[in-house]
């Protein structure tokens, strides 16, 4: 099988997260990847914990199967290194503050010229443009000025940062987006394309029910817990051995809800008939809930709910998530294999699932800091 970004070159100037998320997800798709790395230290993430001996599980789950060369693009023949990489490639994606670029003789209106076919995708805390384009970021910040902090945590609690990193993730996935679309776009008219993505846009992009509630209330939402502030029951609850969730998005989930829970009367009841009326006795409704989940497993509602119909889930740690059978079956747990002399690791499988794209596919190593030269320079020859 041939998988769909066979045969394209992407050269990876990104660090931390948000650009080698971006770049490992479109290796998963098939490119051929090649990161270059700061001479000496390498990517920032090659110091981040967990180690398994000298080297990281973090680096490791976000670079396997990439090349790596040691480029200082201040150095003259490290420059000319860079630059014959260029004319091969057909993606570059960078992460730099905005301007680095530019600074180095390598920024997109210079690289237009020399290089039309070459698609540049940017992934900055606040973008290419605008007042304050030029500030640094990390994944807290970004949370924190979008909003996402405002609707975390408990319900008259502190704020909260969302555990996954996801104003770095978030902003990973619409980099690869916009370079898919960049590329579609390179088969019809032979250019390349600049693509601007701010992690703190990418924020505001995935805030649906908070732009929602604010634009039409004028009363910005707060944090409301597990539970979704606009749909009832659609939260955690207790059973006599743990939590778990239900999610019953519409009256006909409801109804199926209450029938298993042998709280039948519950939907002609006028504080419960509709989701509007749910939302606004969610409190009580919670308790009528638990003082019945309260007498029985876990494992009791889950298949009851199951086969009423009504979506429900346990609430797993990362230890049972890693273990999870529908989980493995598709292979979202994979293997990282170790390079001579280094380590195994645990990473997430590709959740593309396509026809002509193998799954599981095999995974290469992550790399050691420059373990690529000789490699890339050869590719480099072959012209």
């Amino acid at each position: 099988m041939t998988a769909p970004l066979d045969g394209l070159t992407v050269l990876d100037l990104t660090h931390v997260l948000a650009g080698p998320f971006a770049s490992a997800t479109l290796g998963d798709l098939g490119a051929h990847v090649i990161k270059v790395e700061r001479p000496g230290t390498g990517d920032d993430t090659r110091a981040f914990p967990p180690f398994k001996g000298e080297e990281s599980a973090y680096f490791a789950g976000l670079n396997h199967g990439k090349l790596s060369i040691a480029l200082d693009l201040k150095d003259d023949a490290d420059r000319a290194i860079f630059e014959r990489l260029l004319a091969r490639a057909d993606i570059l994606l960078e992460n730099y503050r905005p301007g680095t670029m530019e600074k180095l003789g390598y920024g997109w209106n210079t690289l237009e010229r020399k290089y039309p076919r070459l698609i540049y995708g940017a992934v900055s805390g606040f973008g290419h443009t605008g007042p304050e384009a030029g500030k640094p970021a990390y994944d807290m910040v970004v949370q924190a000025r979008g909003g996402v902090m405002s609707i975390t945590g408990e319900e008259g609690g502190p704020p909260v940062r969302v555990g996954a990193s996801i104003g770095d993730i978030v902003a990973g996935m619409y980099l690869v987006q916009g370079v898919l679309a960049a590329l579609l776009r390179r088969d019809r008219d032979g250019r390349g394309a600049k693509i601007d993505i701010s992690m703190l846009d990418a924020q505001l992009a995935i805030m649906e029910h908070a732009v929602a509630i604010t634009s039409v209330t004028d009363r910005p939402p707060g944090p409301t817990g597990a539970r979704h502030p606009t749909i009832t029951p659609f939260s955690t609850y207790r059973a006599a051995d743990g939590f778990f969730v239900i999610a019953a998005g519409n009256d006909a989930l409801f109804g199926k809800l209450c029938a298993a829970l042998g709280l039948g009367d519950l939907p002609a009841d006028p504080r419960f008939a509709t989701n509007a009326a749910r939302c606004e006795n969610v409190h009580l409704l919670k308790r009528m809930i638990e003082a019945v989940t309260l007498g029985k497993p876990r494992a009791h509602w889950i298949a009851a709910l199951e086969t009423a119909g009504v979506p429900t889930g346990l609430l797993q740690h990362m230890g049972e998530v890693l273990t999870d059978p529908q989980l493995l079956a598709r292979h979202m747990v994979t293997e990282v294999p170790a390079r001579p002399g280094g380590n195994a690791f645990t990473a997430a499988g590709n959740p593309i699932k396509m026809t002509g794209l193998a799954d599981p596919a095999p995974r290469s190593p992550a790399p050691a800091l420059d373990g690529d030269r000789a490699a890339v320079l050869a590719w480099l020859e072959k012209g």
